[in-house]
């Protein structure tokens, strides 16, 4: 185990900063943030737990060399049991983290200040809403003492500032009374309302919007295309391969630099299969196209996509579709469908305010952006307010509210 730097304790608890997900143990991490899905008494949200973050650390994706420098946070008692954690980064850069402040970055060098490096509490690559201050729940003060412990660590280090994002509501409170600034934004989830199917789903939905998806769904297999659902042991290297062939194609065209490597897919297979679902798109006897999901106790995440071949409506059967189809089958109540994409709406997403929340160590800064954070604020809730009101549900319906 990598020896752990101490900060200042706060109150009669030590806070120290831990140099890789080594020094925690599996199951102590798991008392706060879930085990498993089968063996945590709290929801367990994958890529909070210490398996996803620990992969992300051992196959080489995160490290100081990428720009993602472990500095989590582990407040113990005086007997050393871990009461609390906040996984969180030493970051050189703005990349990975689907909550954008290139614009502060650049406002501020242009101003004579150090922007980088920033401490980032996230998990990286990955915009799914989760716990960021893990203390046992309902614990307000222990969560409160990993936010001051957050603050006090970004002025020890000397950097700009601290960026808690994708966390909840909770999180977000004791985040505010530290001093944080609150930012908002926008994801599109889908809510299961017990459908028994996905026949049920679409007859929720307006006559011309259900007829559009059952024609757009018909339209995605033709030319041969079969899907295949892969989870567990199911899930093959060669199938990972396919994967990664197409993660590295359509990744490479989109932002130029994809952030997972290969030995992260094998890893993930190796310790946390049962958490995943791989939809495979198949045509003349090799797979075309594929979507990555992760599974949580109630909802499912989708994550990453890619393709060889282009075909009409493809991407949306993959990645959408039979997100819905898994959640029915599964009892899932929530799928969320990532970062931004308003075309999601057509086919039962919804818009849901996501929150972040950033301590701005210089005062002229802060001041500024929390200006700009206000009038930010007011815009998310218009255009959600305005999407949600153009939803494909029939008027009345619970789903459209």
């Amino acid at each position: 185990m990598n020896p752990a730097s101490e900060t200042d304790p706060p109150a009669s608890l030590t806070l120290k900063v831990a140099a890789s997900m080594s020094d925690f143990d599996a199951r102590e991490w798991g008392r706060f943030a879930g085990a498993s899905r089968t063996e945590s008494d709290i929801p367990y949200n994958p890529f909070i737990s210490h398996t996803f973050l620990d992969i992300l650390e051992k196959s080489g994706t995160v490290s100081a060399r990428s720009g993602w420098r472990p500095q989590h946070l582990r407040l113990e008692d005086a007997d050393g049991r871990l009461v609390g954690a906040v996984p969180c980064y030493l970051k050189s850069h703005s990349q990975g983290e689907y909550v954008f402040d290139h614009g502060w970055a650049d406002a501020f060098e242009r101003a004579g200040g150090r922007y980088y490096p920033k401490l980032q509490a996230s998990v990286p690559f990955t915009p799914a809403t989760g716990p960021r201050l893990l203390a046992r729940a309902g614990d307000d003060a222990v969560a409160g003492q990993l936010a001051t412990g957050l603050r006090d660590l970004t002025e020890r280090l000397g950097v700009s500032s601290a960026h808690v994002t994708f966390a909840t509501g909770p999180d977000i409170a004791s985040l505010q009374r530290a001093g944080f600034l609150v930012r908002t934004d926008q994801q599109f989830h889908w809510t299961n309302d017990g459908y028994g199917s996905y026949d049920d789903f679409l007859a929720s939905l307006a006559s011309r919007k259900r007829k559009a998806l059952r024609k757009e769904r018909a339209a995605a297999l033709e030319h041969g295309i079969t899907i295949e659902r892969l989870t567990g042991k199911d899930i093959t290297e060669a199938a990972w391969d396919d994967f990664f062939a197409f993660y590295m194609d359509t990744g490479g065209r989109k932002w130029g630099r994809p952030y997972l490597n290969r030995p992260f897919f094998s890893m993930v297979s190796e310790r946390m299969a049962d958490d995943v679902l791989l939809v495979m798109a198949r045509r003349n006897g090799r797979y075309v196209a594929g979507a990555i999901n992760f599974i949580g106790s109630d909802r499912l995440f989708g994550r990453n996509w890619g393709c060889i071949e282009d075909h009409p409506f493809l991407h949306f059967e993959v990645c959408y579709h039979q997100a819905i189809d898994f959640a029915i089958e599964r009892g899932l109540k929530v799928v969320e469908a990532g970062a931004q994409g308003e075309h999601k709406l057509a086919r039962g997403y919804l818009p849901v305010t996501t929150q972040s929340a950033h301590y701005i160590a210089h005062p002229g800064l802060r001041r500024a952006v929390a200006d700009y954070l206000a009038q930010e604020r007011s815009e998310v809730q218009q255009i959600g307010e305005y999407l949600a009101e153009h939803g494909p549900f029939r008027k009345g319906d619970p789903s459209s509210s």
